[in-house]
């Protein structure tokens, strides 16, 4: 296989599996700007390759993730995670619940705030998409 074709196949495996952990459309939506060096890459090697590796479900990968990104204190961030297990089915209310309480004593209630502030938006913002969707 030429390192191009390589690099076509893990360009296309890295949207598809966009489209896995974030929800349909969001591959279509990234390869736009998929021909720039940082998206190109982020889509290669983070979702082609790293989110598909054996072992790990992409439940437990997105659980470190929100993991990291509480630490972080993003609720931006935190939002497109939710947002996604929340589209999977990964992750429930009481869940999310439980989460934001467990990660609060491990990344500081100041970054719990932005933790639940992205669980909040997130949870908000699919209720919208379901709504518009008739669901």
């Amino acid at each position: 296989m030429t390192d191009s074709k390589k690099q076509d196949d893990l360009l296309a495996e890295g949207l598809r599996m966009m489209d896995e952990v974030y929800g349909p459309g969001v591959g279509e939506q990234t390869k736009a700007v998929s021909d720039m060096p940082f998206p190109s890459e982020t889509v290669r090697h983070l979702f082609g390759e790293i989110w598909n590796r054996p072992h790990l479900s992409i439940r437990d990968r997105r659980l470190l993730v929100i993991g990291a990104t509480a630490m972080l204190g993003r609720a931006d961030l935190m939002e497109v995670q939710v947002k996604g297990a929340i589209l999977n089915g990964e992750l429930d209310d009481k869940q999310l619940e439980e989460a934001a309480l467990h990660l609060a004593f491990y990344t500081g209630w100041g970054n719990t705030t932005q933790t639940w502030r992205g669980i909040q938006a997130a949870k908000q913002s699919v209720a919208e998409e379901r709504k518009k969707n008739g669901e």
